[in-house]
């Protein structure tokens, strides 16, 4: 299960990644894409939540900050998908890139790399 939750981690950075850059590109063809690519991202996401409290209900534990980061990149999904429309896509692409930047931090935090 631990494989797992580490292979979503690099599934949800990528995904964040590809939002992040499909917001920045110019023109409206490739950003047609950016709306669903950023939803399979969340749902990573997600599935990646479901998978680290399994983990935790199965004992493993690790480090507060793991938490605490894995906790911030709801909010920064949250305002990506507020703002996207009302704002735009340089707004949203700041949330994305927020949300990269949190989900990396927390993906180096459980590997154990910083932290």
């Amino acid at each position: 299960m631990v494989a797992v939750h580490s292979t979503l981690g690099t599934l949800v950075i990528l995904g964040y990644l590809a939002t992040t850059l499909l917001y920045l590109l110019p023109g409206s063809g490739p950003r047609r894409w950016v709306r669903p690519v950023s939803g399979i991202a969340a749902v990573l996401l997600l599935v990646q939540y479901v998978v680290g409290f399994g983990l935790l209900g199965e004992g493993y534990r690790g480090q507060n900050l793991h938490y605490t980061l894995a906790f911030l990149a709801l909010v920064t999904v949250a305002l990506e998908h507020a703002v996207a429309r009302p704002r735009g896509p340089k707004a949203a692409a700041l949330a994305a890139a927020g949300t990269l930047v949190i989900v990396t931090l927390t993906y180096l935090v459980g590997q154990g790399t910083i932290g």
